[in-house]
Formats: structure tokens, sequence, C-alpha cells
């Protein structure tokens, strides 16, 4: 191979970057060497990586997107070699980016990775918040390890693994009507206001819930902040129904919620990780997801209150 790792991690910055002279001052290198490696890349797959703009930089062509993806998955194998002479002498060594669902993060990240450090003080975590469609194109673009994320719409290439089920239930101000109820019923919720978690996947799934029974929620906000929902709704503007389930139902302003079981059957969401495809995972990442099985189940969640009960 007359390639090197240095230069396919010099293609990388850039191909990022999009411009040499950021990747030049992203790792610390002079931007003659990040010129030259790519020269030496493209001469020696004989494909164009970039087209050259004066002003505007560098623009990744067809061909340059590939092999920014497999180079990345070279460095990473690469990187695993680390891991494997860390098991050698015992240790677990490396790094590990782990997406989380923006809606999910602050109550399931911080303990479970807290937790991961702990057991493996070799390992250096790094944790990305994101949407379930930024998740995934993190993974496809190996920006990623893992994900935890919901079972929405997961593609061919991306493997997902449910751990827990998490099903809807009606949240409230502790004056609203409802509020002392033991259960609601979807019928009842039709015509009174709503406000909605307005988030790609999530949204449509919440207007399913209606959908599915010939009902239409009357959406008098939308908001894509899950808190900023929470505290809408704290403050009366009107109920929202939500599948996570924080331990703390107290708003950000302080205000009090109630939470409700919502009667009847309902598609619930699950919750698990998701990888990309491949064929051998390295030893890291195989690690982690095992962590994840012991730390989110039916019966446990961090943060988060599990089960269909009423959470008053």
């Amino acid at each position: 191979m007359r390639i090197t790792l240095k230069q396919l991690e010099y293609f990388v910055a850039a191909g990022e970057m999009g411009s040499i002279k950021l990747a030049a001052m992203r790792i610390n290198i002079s931007q003659p060497s990040i010129s030259s490696a790519i020269s030496h890349l493209e001469r020696e797959f004989g494909v164009q990586l970039f087209v050259r703009h004066h002003a505007q930089g560098l623009a990744l062509t067809s061909s340059g997107k590939t092999m920014l993806r497999e180079a990345k998955l070279m460095l990473r194998q690469a990187q695993g070699l680390y891991t494997i002479a860390g098991e050698l002498n015992n240790e677990m060594r490396g790094r590990l980016s782990v997406g989380c669902m923006v809606t999910l993060a602050p109550m399931i990240a911080p303990e479970l990775a807290h937790a991961f450090s702990e057991r493996h003080p070799g390992v250096t975590l790094n944790m990305i918040e994101g949407s379930h469609q930024d998740l995934l194109s993190k993974l496809r673009q190996v920006e990623i390890d893992v994900a935890i994320c919901y079972d929405l719409d997961v593609p061919a290439d991306i493997q997902f693994e449910p751990l827990a089920s998490l099903p809807p239930h009606v949240l409230l101000s502790r004056n609203h009507k409802f509020a002392r109820r033991t259960s609601i019923d979807l019928g009842e919720l039709a015509t009174e206001p709503m406000v909605i978690l307005d988030l790609p996947q999530s949204r449509e799934y919440f207007l399913s819930l209606f959908e599915s029974k010939n009902l239409a929620p009357t959406i008098v906000a939308r908001a894509a902040n899950q808190e900023v929902v929470r505290t809408m709704v704290a403050n009366n503007y009107g109920f929202t129904i939500s599948n996570v389930r924080p331990r703390n139902l107290t708003a950000l302003d302080g205000r009090e919620l109630v939470s409700v079981r919502l009667s009847g059957e309902h598609k619930a969401m699950l919750i698990g990780i998701s990888t990309l495809a491949q064929e051998r995972k390295p030893m890291i990442l195989r690690v982690f997801e095992e962590h994840c099985r012991t730390m989110i189940t039916h019966a446990g969640i961090p943060g988060m209150t599990v089960g269909d009960g009423n959470g008053t």
C-alpha cells in the first residue's frame, strides 16, 4: 500500500472542513502538507477527490464523498488497534463517539456515560446530541460509532437493537381539569388544546396516534425543544403527549406537571442502540453496547420513570 494513515487523516480533515487552511488549523499541520497528501491520494487512487474553488475552498466530488466515508472507516479500524493492545494488557483503551436523541440525552446520557467511564477509564467517550435524522446521517458519515435513539424509519444499512419500550402518556399542568384522572382517552383530548413536540419523526408519531383512532388533535402551539413544550404545558397552554417520562415532574420555570396514563392500546416507541451495519464491530463498541443493555431495560432507564402507571 502506497498511502499512509497520516495522508488519510489529512484528507478527512480537508473533506470535513471544506478548506485546506481550516483543516491545517484543526490538526495543527502545514497547508502544503495537506495539499501534498491530497494530490498523492488522487494520483494513487486515480480519482478526483475535490473540486478546487479559488475563493470558496474545496468541494468534495461524488467520488470524494465515497472515499471520505471509507477513509473514516479505515481510520476507525486503525484506532481499534489501540483497543486490541489494551485487551492484550487487560485494559480497555480508545475513543468512542456516542450519539443520543436530543429528547433523551438530558436524562440518559450523563448517568450512562459516567458509569461507563468509571468502569473503563482508558476510554475517551464523546457524547453528541442530535435529532433522529441527524444521528442516522452521522452514523453513515462515520462521525459517531453508535446512537441511542428510537425505532423510527430505520434504513437497511443501519442495525437497530431495541432495549426498552416507552408507551405514550399525557402531560398536563397541575391545575388542568384532567390532572386528577388516573387515565385519559384520546377522544377526550381531541378537542382540548395541544402543544406538540415539533421534531421530524416524533411529530408524525404523535399525530399518528390520533389518526389511528380517526381523530385530529387541536394543536395550538409547537416547539422543537422538549423543555419548551413542558414549560408551555405547565403554564396552561394545553396538554402534550410524550413517551419520555423524566423523574422530575417540574418545568424549568418551577411550575409542576402531572403525568397521566393514556387509556387504550397505542403504539409504543422503542428505545435502543443503532450502529452502522458491519461484519465485525470493534471490541470497544461491543463493550459499550453491552453496557447499554444492562442500563436501559424495561425495568429501568437512567433519569426516567418506567411503566404505565400514573406519574403524579
